[in-house]
């Protein structure tokens, strides 16, 4: 900012445009100068200190001395001019402090009042909400009470005054319709497009009909054309009332039905475009109006009837059932795995999902009541399109085999099951919140009507044991052939104990014959049941039981065993998914019988019985007995024990709920197992007594010479010491061998097989201790006996024996040295310096072997012999 300074020699003004006089001038500036934003303190003493020098002496060089003076007088008159304005400053801020402490006095008095206005606001309101919360004053209501009082003497007068207005026309349409036979009102009330007037047209005539039935009780009981009735009824229905004269009127009630017939039709006629108009609103006018008529069942009934989806489907219902004819194969292998649910039963379920979740929402919108509309539409959809293709299916693979018939069944429940769970889970007209508890029930009872045909009574448990007895019977079909063959008519004492098993047998084996045979079992499943049985689909079941069999058919199977078990626990686990577990534990004690029968009876009980058959035959041969029916004793053992596993694991435990059934089971159980253990008791009693009796044979054929060798150390022979043991001892340890064998394989390292060998071995012992007693033994023969001796304990000892039982064996070895120590040694011995090992024999037991020595005649044995 700059400003005009008066100097002696010429004018200055300053500012930011300014014009210089001739003549000095004092400096002008304003408080603008230094309010501007472009003021500058440098400038401004710039300024003045250029205006003070006159213009003759800015230019050239000087000559003459500077001169301070203007300077000087230039700058006292600015600080003159300064001083004014800072007193005129003051004056203005002096003035506006003023004017400020008179507004903020005005504000708080402002602020005050307008504080006290709202204390009284305050007051005021709260006195409204005291009496409008029953205060009451000492004389008059006042306040609240009154006020609803009034309200309610107001919507009294208000319901009155409409009451009136329907009552008032509610007589002209009764007049109009008694004098003239017409309902011209109603006509246009009908014609109007508000759902409310429909809603009040359809009230009104449902009133006409009561006032009809009650004034005008002839046309009750006439309802076509015009009616003559006797006079003297009120003069309401248009007669007047003189005795004597018959009047002709109009049957009131027929008109009144009539156009309420008319206003349905038209009311269902204007539904139907909306619906296909999508316009919600308009249907749901509708269908209030129409609630009036027979609950909207005519609605309801249009909406489902007419439903595009029926429609599509009612067009497919003659469709054939699909699927492959692989498919169909697999369904009805019992190997196989169940295949998945019949291609077009899934299209329809799948669609259906579709469609129910799409239009419960429009049901939702277009219905006041629209569970029920849902309801009903559901219960379409189960009844007829479910319900329909789920008979097709399953009468398509009833035709197959009862197997197909009864995995359908279960893939189709459980798909359809899904469908259920599904909808629920959508919330349908509830979505996205939970489905209501109404329509959740209608889903569970249409779900469960859809299978209620195939579980009355014991119907589904029957199908499940004649598949499990035709799979059965087909599986074992070889195997009973050709045990029946090998029986025969009783002899025995204990033959004719398994009669009983014989004629089972050959009941079972006529009762299949007959079933594949029959007509009436599909060309399919006759396949099915050849193929488990391992036969020819070509010629007939009866020509087939001639062919011949081999042995292997005859023996028990841990395949077809697994086989057995495997298809009976798919039928328990069906079982319990399909029945619900209401009949649980009746149903698995029908499975344990069939169980038992079949695999206990039928095929374990047969081969336990031929091989105590082949053991009996073996006790008096003449040539080495054949104890191969062993081998087919581990399977036995196998089989019974997988079957008592899948009955104690699988089938008791369902019948836990029923603790009669339950111990019914335990108990048949337990006695069906000891009756085939005690088989297998007997069995092996068999095998130990044909065997050693076998063993008691080859001792026989021990020749006296044998340990009495010709050539002895005397004759300076030496040939017999080439023999490691007798002929005899090698027989019978082949023989022994191959029994181990037997018995290994059949018993396994087991309990059983300790005592099976314990009690051998026992009775081995026996038998060599006697055999010894028999034969006369030279010196060099003695040696013969300890090799024999030593070849039967390291068998013996080779065998799975009780270890109690292992020290008795040393006798023998005690028995071989009393034929090769001499007398001295042989008195030290007996003296007890020795001993018989165990204490299991006195010495007086030893005699009979000393006896049998050939030195027995010396001095030395004979006072062996004195002491014993």
């Amino acid at each position: 900012m700059t400003g005009a300074v008066d100097t002696p020699s010429s004018p200055i003004s300053v500012g930011p445009n300014y014009a210089r006089s001739l003549f000095p001038q004092a400096p002008s500036f304003d408080l603008d100068t230094f309010s501007s934003q472009d003021f500058n303190v440098k400038d401004f003493i710039d300024s003045l200190s250029e205006s003070t020098v006159p213009p003759n002496r800015r230019s050239g060089p000087s000559t003459q001395p500077f001169d301070p003076r203007p300077l000087i007088r230039g700058f006292e008159q600015a600080l003159k001019r300064l001083s004014d304005l800072s007193g005129d400053l003051e004056t203005k801020e002096t003035e506006l402090s003023a004017n400020v402490r008179r507004a903020e006095a005005q504000h708080t008095s402002n602020a005050q009042s307008l504080g006290r206005k709202l204390d009284e606001t305050i007051d005021s309101f709260r006195n409204l909400d005291s009496s409008l919360n029953d205060v009451r004053s000492e004389n008059n209501d006042f306040g609240g009470n009154a006020a609803v009082k009034i309200g309610e003497k107001l919507e009294e007068l208000d319901r009155q005054r409409v009451r009136a207005q329907d009552a008032k026309f509610l007589i002209q349409c009764w007049l109009e319709l008694s004098e003239k036979g017409e309902l011209y009102l109603l006509e246009d009330m009908r014609r109007q497009t508000s759902g409310d007037s429909k809603v009040r047209c359809a009230q009104i005539a449902r009133q006409l009909l009561k006032i009809s039935q009650r004034l005008d009780p002839g046309s009750w009981n006439q309802l076509n054309g015009r009616l003559k009735v006797v006079s003297g009824l009120n003069g309401v229905n248009g007669v007047n009332g003189s005795s004597g004269t018959h009047i002709s009127r109009h049957n009131t009630r027929e008109i009144v039905e009539k156009f309420s017939e008319t206003l349905e039709k038209d009311l269902l006629t204007q539904f139907d475009e909306f619906y296909r108009r999508a316009n919600f609103d308009g249907m749901r006018d509708c269908a209030t109006v129409l609630q009036d008529f027979g609950g909207g069942a005519s609605v309801i009934g249009m909406f489902v009837n007419q439903h595009q989806f029926f429609i599509d489907r009612s067009q497919l219902i003659t469709e054939e059932v699909g699927s492959d004819i692989d498919t169909w194969e697999r369904l009805a292998d019992p190997d196989a795995d169940t295949p998945g649910v019949e291609p077009t039963l899934q299209s329809l379920i799948d669609e259906v999902k579709v469609v129910v979740q799409e239009e419960s929402a429009i049901i939702k919108r277009a219905f006041p009541y629209y569970e029920i509309v849902l309801g009903r539409f559901l219960q379409r959809v189960f009844q007829q399109s479910i319900q329909q293709r789920l008979e097709m299916v399953l009468n398509k693979a009833n035709t197959i085999s009862t197997l197909a018939f009864l995995r359908s069944l279960q893939v189709s429940r459980s798909y359809i099951s899904a469908l259920v769970d599904d909808l629920k889970a959508h919330g349908l007209t509830e979505h996205p919140d939970v489905l209501s508890s109404q329509t959740a029930l209608v889903l569970d009872q249409q779900f469960d009507d859809l299978f209620v045909p195939y579980f009355v009574g014991s119907s589904y448990i029957e199908k499940e044991k004649r598949n499990l007895e035709e799979l059965y019977s087909s599986l074992l079909f070889k195997f009973t052939v050709f045990h029946s063959r090998r029986r025969k008519v009783p002899t025995t004492f204990l033959a004719s104990l398994a009669k009983s098993g014989s004629e089972m047998l050959a009941s079972a084996k006529d009762a299949y014959v007959e079933r594949l045979d029959s007509s009436d079992l599909a060309p399919q499943q006759k396949a099915m049941l050849l193929r488990v049985a391992g036969l020819k689909d070509t010629d007939s079941a009866k020509r087939q039981m001639e062919m011949e069999f081999s042995e292997q058919d005859g023996l028990l199977s841990t395949i077809n065993a697994k086989r057995m078990l495997k298809w009976l626990a798919e039928a328990v686990g069906r079982g319990l998914e399909l029945s619900g577990g209401n009949e649980t534990p009746k149903d698995v004690s029908a499975l344990l019988d069939l169980l038992l029968t079949h695999m206990g009876e039928l095929y374990i009980d047969t081969a336990l019985d031929a091989a105590n058959d082949a053991a009996t035959a073996q006790e008096n041969t003449k040539t080495e007995p054949d104890l191969s029916y062993l081998e087919n004793l581990q399977s036995a053992i196998t089989i019974m024990h997988l079957m008592l596993t899948c009955i104690n694991t699988v089938l008791i435990p369902l019948a836990a709920a029923n603790v009669t059934i339950r111990r019914d089971m335990e108990k048949t159980t337990n006695m069906a197992m000891n009756h085939m253990e005690d088989k297998v008791n007997v069995l092996m009693h068999r095998t130990l007594d044909v065997t050693l009796t076998w063993t008691g044979k080859l001792l026989v054929t021990q020749k006296r010479t044998d340990f009495r060798p010709k050539d002895d150390v005397h004759g300076g022979g030496s040939s017999w010491l080439e023999l490691l043991q007798t002929p005899t001892c090698l027989s019978i340890f082949n023989f022994l061998i191959r029994v181990h064998n037997l018995a290994l394989g059949a018993l396994s390292t087991s309990t059983n097989l300790t005592t099976f060998l314990t009690e051998l071995a026992s009775g081995i012992r026996t038998l060599l201790l006697d055999h010894f007693k028999k034969f006369q033994v030279s010196a060099a023969g003695g040696i013969l006996v300890t090799k024999d001796i030593s070849k039967y304990l390291e068998l013996l000892r080779s065998w799975e024996l009780d270890p109690a039982f292992q020290q008795s064996l040393e006798v023998l070895t005690e028995i071989g040295n009393l034929f090769v120590i001499g007398p001295e040694a042989l008195r030290e011995r007996l003296r007890g310096k020795g001993g018989v090992p165990g204490g299991l024999w006195e010495k007086g037991d030893l005699r009979p072997y000393v006896l049998r020595r050939e030195d027995v005649g010396s001095v030395g044995v004979q006072a062996v012999l004195s002491t014993l």
